[in-house]
């Protein structure tokens, strides 16, 4: 090879190390158990050797979901690299297949460095600070990750003096937020890359969902990797070989059985709540939540957070300590009963209808918890699109016409599929333990009222009903046994 040596990586030749004696190589290499050998240039390194960036180092990619999966100790750091990976590679991909695109260097760049940077406004514990604490913290704000991340991408650039175009920075904000309309003179396929609005197959997904069913040690059932091999732009959109509708149709059941079976975990909510009362509580002292603008403030605010609180020898914030050590000492908030509503009761899955004070007002004559001892949970868990299969806004092509997509409809890639593609849960929890029978029948007291109601008014023939599931009920001798307490015996 007289002094140049190939490494075949990937599907692109873009892919390839090259060695060049008369070049200096600024790259490197880091060797990724998602990806395996992911190539660092000069573009992405300037980002990553910041400390707004590695700040990711220090946010748990799952939240409180570590406290429940030891394995899911990854952080949103590696989740950053490797999405920026992907789509480098995707972009590579297009270019490669497809010159009359007229994918430029400009393109690459940017949407690389927006997989690189989508995550970079992530508050602690992930999802929780900006779905859970923020809106509880400031009523009526809103604020979310996203905005953060673009914050935080303007405060990365200006404290390190990173030499970007002002138009390539509004460019990859737009790619970080995502548009299923036209932005500009941009190429809009490249939006369908990181953050994808049109059906949400995008590069974000096939690194989250494969890493964090690595981690845990969920199998994954799907494959990226043969979706960006049969992938190809048609009309501005990315299109996919129509022998990969099942395969995609796995990937949006896998993201569903992820959110069913790991991320809303009733061990790892119940540690959220306490993490977010803990975080409510130091808020007026630490000015937790003033951080969300305020790019210096917020670039050190990170899951660290929870051992300042225990650190702190302020006694305003003895309370959160408290928490904290329970969680600790694994004496957590506790989950107490579980609805799965029909859709013709969704009208009810919000805090009008049930809250803490309405669950009290079900109490029988010989209760006695308070509403600060409930907690409810609203929950969506869906394939993506909300009700909507998100198959059916994908767009296909087949192999004897590759210039031509169309549509494909569920029932010719499977019967098997669901009915439904959307659930809406209430769920129960309590601060106080010993509470979690009495207040799991003033619970059902009240949802059994409810749908009452609505079948009653229902101008339909809906006979929709809340039916308790029995392998949830208490048992009315419910007792609970001291906090155990391991101990080591060294008498003989």
């Amino acid at each position: 090879m007289s002094g140049r040596a190939l490494l075949r990586r990937g599907f692109t030749h873009g892919s390839d190390l090259d060695y060049d004696a008369d070049k200096h190589d600024s790259s490197k290499y880091i060797n990724d158990p998602i990806h395996g050998y992911i190539n660092l240039d000069e573009q992405v390194l300037q980002i990553i050797d910041t400390p707004q960036f590695q700040r990711l180092r220090h946010l748990k990619q799952m939240g409180s979901s570590y406290f429940v999966f030891p394995g899911a100790s990854h952080n949103r750091f590696e989740h950053c690299v490797g999405t920026s990976y992907l789509a480098s590679e995707v972009v590579k991909g297009f270019a490669l297949r497809q010159p009359e695109l007229g994918i430029d260097e400009r393109d690459s760049r940017c949407v690389t460095l927006a997989g690189l940077c989508h995550d970079l406004g992530h508050g602690p514990f992930s999802h929780v600070f900006d779905n859970e604490f923020i809106p509880r913290a400031c009523p009526g704000m809103t604020w979310s990750h996203e905005e953060g991340s673009e914050m935080m991408l303007h405060h990365t650039i200006d404290e390190n003096h990173i030499d970007i175009d002002e138009g390539d920075i509004k460019f990859i904000k737009q790619l970080i937020r995502g548009s299923s309309q036209p932005v500009g003179d941009e190429k809009m396929f490249l939006f369908d890359i990181v953050a994808n609005k049109r059906n949400g197959v995008d590069v974000d997904k096939f690194d989250y969902i494969q890493r964090d069913c690595y981690n845990v040690g969920v199998n994954s059932s799907y494959d990226f990797q043969r979706l960006m091999l049969n992938s190809r732009v048609i009309n501005d959109e990315v299109c996919y070989n129509a022998k990969e509708a099942f395969n995609l149709t796995e990937m949006f059941h896998t993201r569903y059985s992820l959110h069913k079976r790991v991320y809303s975990h009733r061990a790892a909510k119940a540690i959220e709540f306490m993490i977010v009362d803990a975080l409510l509580i130091a808020d007026p002292v630490l000015q937790i939540s003033q951080s969300v603008t305020n790019p210096h403030k917020y670039q050190l605010l990170t899951d660290e957070i929870v051992r300042d609180i225990e650190r702190s020898p302020e006694p305003e914030l003895s309370e959160a300590r408290d928490i904290l050590a329970r969680i600790h000492a694994r004496d957590i908030y506790k989950f107490v009963d579980e609805f799965i509503l029909p859709a013709d009761l969704a009208s009810i899955a919000n805090s009008a209808c049930i809250n803490e004070a309405t669950i009290v007002g079900y109490r029988s004559d010989n209760d006695d918890f308070a509403e600060r001892d409930v907690l409810i949970d609203f929950s969506l868990i869906h394939y993506g699109m909300r009700k909507d299969n998100p198959v059916d806004r994908i767009s296909f092509y087949s192999k004897y016409n590759t210039a031509e997509k169309f549509p494909i409809s569920s029932s010719l890639i499977s019967l098997c599929v669901p009915e439904k593609y959307e659930e809406r849960i209430i769920r129960i929890f309590t601060r106080t333990p010993s509470k979690r029978k009495q207040i799991q029948g003033a619970a059902r007291r009240l949802m059994e009222e409810l749908s009452s109601r609505i079948v009653a008014s229902s101008s339909s023939s809906s006979s929709a009903h809340i039916t308790p599931n029995r392998g949830l009920t208490l048992p009315n001798n419910l007792s609970l046994s001291p906090a155990k307490r391991r101990r080591l015996d060294f008498d003989m």
